[in-house]
């Protein structure tokens, strides 16, 4: 293999990498399904290091390596995409795909989202459901439908302001907790502290914390504790949201 190919076959294995890492994949899963590219591509071996940030990988044929390093940016999740890189993979395995066609492949990846007409009612119905379930009324699932739904509005203007998510959560959490404590103000239910705890369960980071349990418990303990505290500050987030719109509306003073 000449030199040009083995820096352009490292080069593909490094992107799919980067696109695993930042679209939030395991650690696990992207050395294995980087090792199993660059094999299946020609090279001898990958060796691959992370951090939450950065990554570093080496490819190695008949003797010669290059190591090439790329910084991350966090894109948040998106399994289509995690899932169309283990396609790539599987379907270069097969012999099916070559350096061309993945090159090909991963320039045309692109992070698909749903509308948000769709997205706004749906985490509006999740969080209600669960308000009904925890043995709130009707009146108050309707409360949290309405404080979720305007509370998810306000977190997708946010992020496609692309302000710090960190922000982002602590306005949500403000707004839909402000709107949640109707509920106390107009005695219509009778269970207004159920529709305030299931308003803001979409902002709970479940698969952060996931993912970091996942690389901790296999020995990826860099990025698992980096991911753990990412979490664990949107969290804190979160709670000065809900804390700031408590203090305000004077119910808990």
């Amino acid at each position: 293999m000449y030199t040009e190919t083995q820096n352009d076959i490292t080069r593909l294995v490094v992107r799919t990498a980067q696109l695993l890492l930042a679209y939030g994949a395991e650690s696990e899963l992207i050395e294995e399904i980087s090792q199993r590219l660059g094999k299946a591509l020609g090279l001898d071996s990958v060796e691959l290091s992370l951090s939450s940030n950065s990554l570093v990988l080496t490819s190695l044929v008949h003797g010669t390596c290059i190591t090439t390093t790329r910084r991350i940016r966090d894109h948040g999740l998106n399994m289509m995409i995690i899932c169309e890189l283990q396609r790539i993979c599987i379907l270069a395995e097969k012999g099916i795909y070559g350096p061309d066609e993945v090159r090909r492949r991963l320039a045309r990846i692109s992070p698909k989202t749903y509308p948000a007409k769709l997205v706004v009612p749906m985490i509006g119905l999740s969080c209600a459901s669960f308000c009904h379930l925890f043995g709130g009324d009707l009146i108050a699932s309707l409360i949290t439908f309405a404080a979720s739904a305007m509370g998810m509005t306000v977190r997708l203007n946010l992020a496609k302001g692309h302000f710090n998510l960190l922000v982002n959560f602590s306005v949500t959490a403000f707004i839909t907790t402000m709107i949640a404590q109707s509920g106390y103000l107009i005695p219509l239910t009778q269970t207004p502290e159920i529709a305030m705890g299931a308003c803001v369960l979409m902002l709970v980071p479940g698969f952060p914390l996931i993912n970091a349990i996942s690389d901790m418990v296999k020995g990826h303990m860099a990025v698992g504790i980096s991911r753990w505290a990412y979490a664990s500050l949107l969290t804190l987030a979160s709670v000065i949201g809900i804390s700031i719109a408590m203090q305000l509306g004077g119910l808990f003073l």
